[in-house]
């Protein structure tokens, strides 16, 4: 039988005979049918569940008509910014709109509106008054308390709150959305939903809380005093295990914001049950004369086989919404999935990656996780390694060479980011070589971030001995087997604790190791992370510390033209920040300068790191 995708139009509802859905899952985002596809799992996921799904995708939110199409549904809506934060998808670190979007058809932007799941949720409001509404997704996931927003610059509230949703459900929702359409189904009002896991309500002050809970904050606190913001963030990050956690709870003028303790993560049996669902794998073909749907090149020849990530670095957000602990698919789910790639009429014989948040970890970091959940004060791999780390490629390892083994594949790449510290932490190096001779497509993207063991520190990253040892080996597997392969290492400037001075640091290491990187990423501050806890506060939240902070964009500029030293546009701002270091050594033409004295430089062509230093 042809694998169909959800209906888009009330038409497509009839064809089915349906006289209305149980739910219209409503998403910033064109539609895409692949598990790589927030919205494509959940709708897919109820519908296994014998739940009828219509998907509203980009309607136009000017009015509440686009939000009539399918008439009331039975159950209610489901509501999503799409993959990714709405703000995130306009704007970039220099609050500058973006022109493109990968997640809309032909990449045309402006289809969503900025704040997404809170423009939705009002037009629906507007529409059907009091109908359930559930909101989730990244944005509303990352959103779920009282947050501070840099495009606007102040801490807002939760985005429950603004939106006026009924439900909000955090983190992987698969087990989540399931328990609330059954309580719904059952006819439980929405508004008696208070026992889920891995949802946030608002509740009156005097009313029954079913979990025990960790602290209450007052946002109109918490928006006025900076070190309470940074204590309440400490709280909610350590309350985000599934085994350990804890009920957090939010004041807001008369109301309470309940946020119930984490789901537990899907285990290994539940995952293969998810990424067997019947996908289309591809974007509706309403799509096609519009160009299609740009995110789908990165991930169609890709298959994810693990969630959660105990790397937990400061700035991502991943440890506040996949979580801390590591589930991963069974080699038989995995390889069942690359069949069906393979199988494609445009597949070229080569897997793109077998990956996911981290893509060399397959389990939780330790027993003890299991048990008792993730340390609440400490890290698995930073700043050291913990001594009850398990540090085991074997299961990778096989799998990707099960892949391989499949007719009609030629080559299976590793690209969605090796946790270097980790592998440099096996004993065995039969994946190391492994990686290095088969799975590498000419370069490795790798993230040292930073040189500084100051910045590192605040990154929660390993200190730059690790990565060094690292890329001492690269290029030794790679001279051993005869091939010429690049490190493509991912660099930040201006990250919270980062001074001109460490940036001088970076920029004088890049040129003693001959790499001039073509791009830099400028911190960007996301709700959900640490580090960005750190930019507004100037505050680490695990240790109540103060942390400088580069907010000055000339500043913000000096950095990062430092990483990039090599550019010729970026002469005179090196220049400035050298002489503000006491550095005025390095201008000129000796070999360790970094730019010349007011002379032009032609532009380096080099934008990888060999295992040859390539003269300037």
């Amino acid at each position: 039988m042809e694998k169909q995708f959800l209906p888009i139009s009330r038409e497509e509802c009839a064809a089915r005979g349906w006289d209305r859905p149980d739910f219209v899952y409503v998403t910033g985002d064109a539609y895409v049918d692949h598990p790589s596809f927030g919205a494509a799992i959940i709708c897919r996921v109820l519908e296994a569940r014998g739940f009828r799904v219509a998907v509203l995708s980009q309607p136009d939110y000017k009015s509440c008509d686009a939000f009539r199409e399918f008439g009331r549904p039975r159950l209610g809506f489901l509501v999503s910014a799409g993959n990714i934060d709405s703000m995130v998808a306009h704007y970039t670190v220099s609050k500058k709109k973006r022109t493109y979007d990968y997640y809309s058809p032909g990449g045309k932007a402006g289809l969503r509106p900025d704040r997404a799941t809170i423009v939705y949720c009002n037009r629906i409001r507007e529409a059907y008054g009091d109908v359930p509404i559930i909101i989730g997704g990244l944005e509303a996931s990352l959103r779920r308390f009282a947050h501070y927003d840099y495009w606007s610059d102040k801490v807002r509230r939760s985005i429950l709150v603004d939106s006026r949703a009924d439900i909000l459900t955090y983190g992987m929702g698969e087990n989540i959305i399931r328990r609330i359409a059954e309580l719904l189904d059952r006819g439980v009002p929405i508004k008696k939903i208070r026992d889920v896991r891995g949802c946030v309500y608002l509740a009156s002050p005097d009313d029954k809380i079913h979990f025990e809970v960790a602290a209450t904050f007052d946002y109109n606190e918490l928006k006025a005093d900076k070190k309470k913001y940074a204590e309440a963030f400490a709280v909610q990050y350590k309350n985000q295990d599934s085994v350990s956690g804890k009920a957090i709870t939010e004041k807001y003028d008369g109301k309470l914001l309940v946020q119930t303790p984490p789901m537990p993560p899907l285990e290994r049996d539940e995952l293969d049950e998810v990424y067997a669902l019947p996908f289309t794998r591809t974007y509706h073909p309403s799509y096609q004369a519009l160009g299609g749907v740009p995110a789908i090149e990165e991930v169609k020849f890709s298959v994810t086989h693990n969630r959660g990530c105990f790397g937990a670095c400061n700035f991502c957000a991943l440890a506040f919404h996949q979580g801390r602990t590591v589930r991963s698919r069974s080699a038989e789910s995995v390889v069942a999935e690359a069949r069906i790639i393979t199988e494609m009429p445009d597949f070229k014989g080569y897997i793109h990656d077998v990956g996911g948040p981290t893509a060399n970890f397959r389990s939780p970091a330790c027993e003890q996780q299991l048990k008792n959940g993730v340390c609440a004060n400490r890290k698995c791999l930073a700043p050291t390694p913990c001594k009850n780390l398990r540090v085991d490629h074997t299961e990778y390892m096989q799998l990707i060479s099960e892949i391989e083994r499949l007719p009609r594949v030629k080559k299976v790449f590793i690209r969605s980011g090796i946790r270097f510290d980790y592998l440099m932490l096996d004993k065995n190096d039969a994946f190391f070589k492994k990686l290095v001779r088969d799975n590498v497509s000419g370069q490795l993207k790798v993230a040292p971030e930073h040189c500084s063991a100051n910045v590192l520190g605040y990154m929660g990253k390993p200190k730059f001995e690790v990565y060094q040892g690292f890329r001492r080996r690269f290029f030794e597997i790679t001279k051993s087997i005869g091939k010429e392969q690049y490190l493509v290492p991912y660099l930040m400037s201006s990250h919270p604790g980062s001074t001109l001075k460490d940036a001088l640091e970076l920029a004088v290491c890049l040129k003693r190791d001959g790499y001039a990187p073509e791009q830099v990423q400028d911190f960007y501050p996301t709700p959900g992370t640490a580090s960005t806890v750190m930019f507004y506060t100037g505050i680490d939240p695990f240790t109540m510390k103060k942390v400088y902070v580069a907010t000055d964009y000339h500043e913000k500029q000096l950095q990062r033209a430092l990483l990039q030293f090599n550019k010729p546009a970026n002469a005179p701002f090196v220049r400035e920040a050298l002489i503000k270091c006491g550095r005025a050594d390095l201008i000129g033409t000796g070999k360790n300068c970094l730019v010349r004295s007011g002379e032009k430089r032609s532009p380096s062509p080099q934008g990888k790191q060999t295992n040859k230093k390539r003269k300037r």
